[in-house]
């Protein structure tokens, strides 16, 4: 099916939708340009549009008071950004913004809502998708903890790739540095460790992927077991 149309779902969490759930969305789903750094929603205020990624990657960011920022989560293809307003809210203490380019269904908040509100069988898949997305957020807590910082970064070039049509991405510096928790000079040192092992190309923020089984072989047990656990919980 062609990229333009709404007939087959690319994104996963759609997918999974019965064909009668995904019918109330689909009259008011619109396909929009995903751009480096745009803000989908705000900490602290309303959501006001959920959108269903394609290709790219949504990173769900917390900030401190003193301005730092640490990515807690990230959203592809897989899933849903607007999370509040599956769990009933209609704001969050994080904001989401587009770390790596692509492309994205989009559609009113309160339409979503409504159309949620009237299917309790669409209502079972979006929490599906919230336990994965917890999973996710427990199992990075706990890899931060326990694993190097180059085993890290091949999970979440790994990740990425996932979530893209191609080798080739977008993934600057400064959003791998929010990604890992680490300083950007960690990320200087993690990722000319990759590519002279001829794992990756890096260059001017443009990473392309030579060798995904390499990445895999060096990774730590957490890309598994989180894309496991997402398999699981968005199979059919």
């Amino acid at each position: 099916m062609a990229r333009g149309s709404l007939e087959a779902p690319v994104n996963r969490l759609l997918a999974l939708l019965s064909a009668k759930d995904y019918g109330r969305l689909r009259p008011h789903l619109t396909r929009a340009p995903l751009t480096y750094r745009q803000s989908l929603y705000e900490a602290h205020k309303p959501v006001e549009t959920v959108y269903f990624i394609e290709t790219g990657v949504g990173s769900l960011v917390n900030t401190m008071s003193n301005g730092q920022a640490a990515e807690v989560g990230t959203i592809g293809n897989e899933g849903l950004v607007g999370l509040p307003i599956v769990l009933g809210d209609k704001q969050a203490p994080t904001s989401v913004y587009v770390q790596v380019p692509g492309v994205g269904l989009s559609m009113p908040a309160a339409r979503f809502k409504a159309e949620l509100a009237a299917s309790a069988t669409m209502r079972a898949v979006m929490l599906r998708y919230v336990h994965a997305l917890f999973n996710q957020v427990a199992q990075s807590a706990a890899c931060n903890h326990f694993h190097n910082i180059e085993q890290r970064c091949c999970r979440w070039l790994l990740m990425t790739h996932d979530r893209m049509e191609s080798e080739e991405f977008l993934l600057t510096q400064e959003f791998l540095a929010m990604m890992l928790g680490v300083q950007r000079t960690g990320v200087t040192r993690a990722a000319g460790a990759l590519q002279r092992a001829g794992l990756i190309e890096y260059t001017r923020g443009i990473v392309t992927i030579l060798d995904r089984r390499g990445l895999k072989n060096l990774s730590c047990e957490c890309y598994a077991v989180s894309k496991k656990e997402f398999d699981r919980l968005l199979a059919k």
